[in-house]
């Protein structure tokens, strides 16, 4: 994928972090360009979520440097707050408000955070729940959703703040099979849209049919990358060919 440098949407430079005297990511360099998405592969306890929460300054960098948009947002005096703004993230639970209906849990972040008026929070509000399926459970409660159903709600909230970029951080582990397809349905939409997106997930036939570029980690750094042929079907390096060869 050949893409100019102005492109770049997100840059990591030399990134570490460190939970106590466990070092957990050891020194990651990663550029995503601009509507390019990059799915992060590895086994548990890799360091791929993480990394993540690194992009989005959930977690804390110890070291090392992140761009978003020409802006280096690890810098102390970075707003991390107007970063976030532009940076939507998926997480493995839903985090819905079970008191708010589907249409008031996209609505709330948009009043708060963008003071967007009533009016045009709940249009926009419909609009992404429209956009993921759910037009029909716009007044419906978390509670009288499926897991899935919650999910996709999760996906039109966090869309209702026009990202920049989006995160998927494992957003189909917590459902059940049958319900897997519909919220990798909207995801494959929104990369097809042009979306760019970092996606943590073990969905390797997604992986394969929708990522730009696959990353592979172990043990905190990135050991392996390249388009989604060149890292499932020639994987380089031996420890990519066992962890390919237990899961497909």
């Amino acid at each position: 994928m050949t893409v100019s440098k102005d492109k770049v949407v997100v840059s990591i430079r030399d990134l570490h972090k460190y939970f106590g005297s466990l070092e957990v990511l050891k020194g990651i360099d990663l550029d995503v360009m601009r509507g390019e998405v990059v799915v992060i592969l590895g086994p548990s306890g890799s360091g791929k979520s993480t990394l993540l929460r690194c992009v989005n300054l959930l977690e804390k960098p110890t070291k090392g440097e992140i761009w978003f948009e020409d802006n280096l947002i690890t810098d102390p005096k970075s707003n991390v707050n107007k970063t976030r703004e532009h940076i939507g993230m998926v997480f493995q639970s839903f985090n819905l408000f079970p008191h708010l209906t589907a249409k008031r849990n996209i609505m709330l972040a948009q009043r708060k955070v963008l003071k967007r008026s009533k009016e045009e929070a709940e249009r926009i509000a419909i609009q992404q729940l429209e956009k993921v399926g759910l037009s029909d459970k716009i007044e419906y409660l978390p509670a009288q959703l499926s897991g899935g159903q919650q999910q996709r709600v999760a996906i039109a909230r966090a869309l209702a703040m026009d990202p920049h970029v989006m995160l998927f951080d494992e957003a189909t582990s917590a459902l059940d099979p049958e319900l897997v397809r519909g919220v990798l349905d909207v995801m494959r939409e929104l990369a097809l849209g042009g979306m760019t997106m970092m996606v943590v997930t073990h969905e390797m036939g997604f992986a394969r049919e929708v990522a730009d570029r696959v990353v592979f980690m172990d043990e905190g750094v990135i050991v392996e990358q390249g388009t989604p042929a060149e890292v499932f079907d020639n994987p380089q390096s031996p420890r990519t060919q066992d962890f390919l060869g237990h899961i497909t």
